[in-house]
């Protein structure tokens, strides 16, 4: 059961660098959205530097919204998805794998790019290590959150529109608490509980959200 759950997720990765620039189109726009705010609101250090932790999660959320849709469409257009739903994997083991993929194509590189953006927007050096935590154990929860829109609008017509209308509500509470943290470092009102939010988000999300997404899979696949 392990070795099908690697290989499954191998599969995925391997598909995603087959891919080319269409695997990369989260990452390139988190990069885009975050160098355009100086331009928008002006070079002014000061404010750059107070709106900085906000525009990063808000821009990592969009982003990673932005490649939900590829979660299980494609394996569902092409008819794999039925076929590894009948293997020897069970349905939330599936979703696991679905999710981790996602997270390795779209959370790390933008956990990656992070620091490097951050300075672009002249946030303080206080709040660098924080943001990295925070991006951490928030873009699973984002992926997680996400898979169960991703399964719910699975074969549907313009689905991506509704997976937004879907999870945004929920990704709310991660971005506030992520920017929370962020802020609390940089400020000195500290970050620990903000960050224990979030790890215990991640913890229920863990638990809930393949158990929900497997239970939709099922429906679109009947």
């Amino acid at each position: 059961m392990v070795t099908a759950f690697l290989n499954l997720i191998g599969r995925d990765l391997r598909l995603a660098l087959r891919g080319g620039i269409g695997s990369l189109v989260a990452v390139v726009f988190f990069i885009i959205a975050v160098a355009l705010f100086p331009l928008g609101i002006g070079p002014e250090s000061i404010l750059l530097e107070r709106v900085a932790p906000g525009v990063l999660w808000v821009c990592a959320l969009l982003a990673t919204m932005l490649s939900l849709g590829r979660m299980f469409e494609e394996d569902y257009e092409d008819g794999s998805l039925e076929i590894t739903a009948l293997g020897p994997l069970p349905l939330e083991a599936v979703v696991l794998a679905k999710v981790l993929s996602h997270w390795l194509t779209t959370g790390l590189p933008l956990i990656i790019a992070a620091p490097v953006l951050a300075v672009l927007v002249n946030m303080s050096t206080e709040g660098f290590t924080v943001l990295m935590v925070s991006l951490l154990l928030g873009t699973p929860i984002l992926s997680l959150i996400g898979s169960v829109g991703a399964a719910l609008t699975v074969g549907l017509r313009r689905g991506g529109v509704l997976i937004s209308l879907l999870v945004l509500p929920l990704y709310v509470p991660v971005l506030i608490f992520g920017v929370g943290a962020v802020e609390g470092a940089i400020f000195g009102l500290g970050a620990s509980a903000n960050l224990l939010i979030l790890a215990g988000g991640f913890l229920v999300a863990l638990v809930l959200t393949p158990w929900a997404s497997a239970a939709a899979l099922r429906m679109a696949l009947e």
